[in-house]
């Protein structure tokens, strides 16, 4: 009933009956029973359209996914896949930064889960590692449903914050589409291989001056490779910046590319 703890189970073919739930991360599980299926699942509260964002990407193998949720009169309880190898910015920070093999790889399963996500009319917005988690044998997946907002561990710890991945239209005011996410892969390809973001800098002031000019440069040890696709993502106009597809067929990425899952089944990856 509406005073019942647990709430009511549902279903993903019912999403408009719940209303509009508040809610916030609630604490990760070990592998429960589901469906009759053991499998390992986290359970957590969250917003509305959190939910509906979860709902409407879920199926790809390089997007965390939504087995089924219930809910009560104040939140709504997300059944999970669970990530057991944790969050990619810890990983970065115990590495400093990562080879060419797995920044690419981490590039090939990025562009392939995105544009499933797009096709979906789906833009992230906000890719970056504290969103980033790793499965079973370190594929990704993306997981962004305001963890980063919740989870202070998950948050970076720089002055600028999360200003470092902001396309220019975004710091102008001006609007944007997907193509902000074209940005935020060419920001997070410099990451991986350099262990900063390109633009940081010691002010706000500095740092949107850098990202508004794209004020790059690229250290001696990357190879020419890794600054092409770089290059081509981090461009003030969207539209010229290298589109998902070309990411996927950048010749850098082919070259070092070690991705682990094949993609996903027919109908639920990007590269259909």
């Amino acid at each position: 009933g509406d005073g019942d703890t647990m709430g009511r189970w549902g279903t993903l073919g019912h999403l408009e009956d719940i209303g509009d739930p508040l809610g916030r991360l609630g604490e990760s599980l070990g592998p429960q029973a589901h469906g009759g299926l053991r499998v390992p699942l986290g359970i957590s509260g969250c917003s509305w359209g959190v939910f509906r964002y979860l709902w409407r990407v879920s199926g790809h193998p390089n997007v965390l996914r939504l087995y089924n949720y219930f809910h009560d009169r104040k939140r709504v309880y997300l059944i999970l896949e669970y990530a057991p190898r944790g969050e990619l910015y810890k990983e970065l920070q115990k590495c400093h930064h990562f080879d060419e093999q797995r920044s690419a790889t981490v590039m090939e399963e990025l562009a392939d889960a995105l544009i499933y996500c797009h096709r979906k009319k789906v833009i992230h917005r906000d890719i970056k590692p504290e969103n980033l988690l790793m499965g079973l044998k370190g594929e990704l997946k993306i997981a962004d449903f305001g963890w980063s907002v919740h989870a202070p561990s998950l948050r970076r710890r720089t002055m600028c914050g999360t200003l470092d991945y902001l396309p220019p239209e975004m710091v102008e005011g001006r609007p944007h589409d997907e193509k902000v996410d074209l940005w935020c892969l060419g920001v997070l390809a410099y990451e991986l291989l350099v262990g900063r973001p390109p633009f940081e800098s010691a002010s706000h002031g500095d740092t949107y001056r850098r990202i508004t000019t794209v004020d790059l440069h690229f250290p001696a040890s990357m190879s020419e490779g890794a600054r092409d696709l770089i290059g081509r993502l981090l461009r003030h106009r969207p539209a010229e910046r290298l589109p998902l597809r070309g990411v996927l067929e950048h010749p850098w990425v082919q070259a070092n590319s070690r991705r682990v899952l094949p993609p996903g089944p027919p109908g639920t990856h990007g590269t259909s």
